[in-house]
């Protein structure tokens, strides 16, 4: 898989890659990423539906926030750019994103999933998030080798060095607003899972230390309409490391709420 970098078009005040056509399937990244970390699934999810990778704010080609504090920021600028019924999936702090838009906007979201959601950090995982965005000045470029570490351990590969690429590339200002909103959001309420009327896939990856499993299944066990999808082997970086199951999952749930 190569990770080339794609032309972008508007999406409401976002810039976003754009290909396909038929039902809206919208794919949310994390932080210090870009739409391209979803260059595996766009080109198969394009073949049935008409598919939408924006650059969260502050990021790829996306202009910042002038001022952001909340998630609901991020998830209100998305929401704002939707102009009919989409299938959400985010991943990471985009999977929180996909989450709130399903909640508070359930007229624009056909149904979710959340790839690497974090609910519920224990004490200990929720100051670690913390002190990292605490650390960050919004000023000095992104240091890529602790998220990398974090993300790949010490295994060299084309997805690493992209998002080595991505995060070097990063606006400081943008990452640290984009990181600092992620690092105090615990995830959606038990009342938000329990509002969710849509077809909702919680998953991750069985080695993931940070939006572990249990995470997932708990969510699901909350959403009316929730299950759990643990992937054998796979960590944080999921969609680049394990394209073809996190591909397969996507397009189960987006064809099977379209029969």
């Amino acid at each position: 898989m190569t990770w080339t970098t794609r032309p972008r078009s508007e999406y409401g005040d976002l810039a976003a890659i754009r290909v396909g056509g038929g039902e809206a399937v919208l794919l949310l990244h994390g932080v210090g990423l870009r739409a391209e970390a979803w260059n595996a699934q766009i080109d198969a999810l394009a073949e049935k539906f008409d598919v939408i990778a924006p650059d969260m704010p502050g990021h790829g080609e996306s202009t910042p926030f002038e001022r952001a504090t909340a998630l609901a920021d991020y998830s209100d600028r998305v929401a704002a750019a939707i102009d009919r019924p989409v299938w959400a999936a985010g991943h990471s702090m985009g999977a929180l994103i996909a989450l709130d838009l399903a909640v508070r906007y359930p007229d624009r979201v056909r149904g979710v999933a959340a790839l690497n959601a974090i609910f519920r950090r224990s004490d200990k995982a929720a100051a670690a998030v913390r002190a990292r965005a605490g650390s960050l000045d919004g000023v000095s470029p992104v240091d890529p080798s602790e998220p990398l570490s974090r993300w790949f351990g010490d295994v060299a590969s084309p997805e690493a060095a992209a998002c080595r690429s991505w995060l070097g590339s990063v606006d400081p200002a943008g990452y640290r607003t984009a990181y600092t909103v992620f690092a105090h959001d615990a995830g959606p309420s038990d009342a938000e899972l329990l509002s969710l009327k849509r077809p909702s896939l919680f998953m991750t990856g069985a080695a993931e230390p940070n939006s572990t499993p249990a995470m997932s299944e708990a969510m699901a066990r909350l959403a009316p309409q929730g299950r759990a999808l643990v992937v054998e082997g796979a960590a944080h970086m999921m969609p680049m490391t394990h394209p073809g199951r996190v591909t397969e999952a996507l397009s189960a749930l987006f064809e099977e709420g379209a029969a």
